[in-house]
């Protein structure tokens, strides 16, 4: 990679973009320009290969039938595990989420393998989904502003003493748990339940991919009134009185 572009990989469009997820490659990809980087997006479909050159990859959401399917091809394909092999960055979302850890229940009620790049394993819950906005404090080690998102799912996930908590719920559900934690990350693989989509709700978050991905510690200013009228919104909504 030079030292003026990128290469954003968005996985599996054709089974992993539910609840408007694809909004987060759109997000990064426009933050980045906006600091005049040269931003090479690839959308790669589920019969395609995954490439191994990418900067940073992400993963959306999907109904159970193809979480599974998604899970079975990248398996087979090996690419995005090279991918983080070479330093690669990987942000995943729900379903994607799931199947970036060790296992996960699938459409069949079986424990399906996951990619292992996150050190989590989910189980599916047996009460009421969990549905409904959130608000959390993100891992203060990532200097990141409070975490805003829409959560949708039967899953529960359970971190494994490699996996940090990505945030603590101050309201929803998160990881299932009981224990307050939300959504899971090691130094380059990051995984979340939040829906919004995330990035648009938390811009700030795409700005922390996109320094690790170019390896520097802050990113030209832009201009954030829309993304943070956004926030105030959904924040506030949120608090309001059922």
């Amino acid at each position: 990679m030079s030292d003026n572009s990128l290469r954003l990989v968005w996985i599996y469009p054709d089974l992993l973009s539910t609840y408007g997820d694809q909004g987060n490659a759109l997000v990064v990809e426009r933050r980045a320009r906006q600091r005049g980087l040269d931003v090479a997006r690839l959308d790669v479909r589920s019969d395609q290969p995954i490439p191994t050159s990418g900067d940073i990859y992400l993963i959306g959401g999907g109904e159970d039938r193809p979480q599974r399917l998604a899970a079975e091809r990248l398996r087979r394909d090996g690419g995005l595990h090279r991918a983080v092999g070479n330093g690669a960055i990987v942000f995943s979302v729900c379903a994607g989420y799931q199947i970036l850890g060790h296992e996960f229940i699938n459409d069949l009620g079986q424990r399906e393998p996951g990619l292992g790049l996150l050190d989590v394993h989910s189980t599916r819950g047996e009460g009421e989904r969990c549905v409904g906005d959130v608000l959390g404090d993100i891992d203060a080690r990532l200097g990141l502003p409070p975490l805003t998102g829409f959560e949708n799912h039967q899953g529960i996930t359970h971190l494994g003493p490699t996996a940090r908590p990505f945030a603590n719920v101050r309201l929803g559900k998160g990881n299932g748990t009981g224990d307050g934690t939300e959504g899971a990350y090691n130094d380059t693989v990051f995984g979340t339940y939040m829906h919004g989509p995330v990035l648009a709700r938390n811009p700030l978050i795409a700005d922390l991919l996109l320094k690790l991905a170019l390896d520097v510690n802050a990113l030209p200013p832009i201009d954030d009134r829309w993304y943070e009228a956004l926030r105030s919104e959904r924040i506030a909504a949120a608090q309001q009185p059922a």
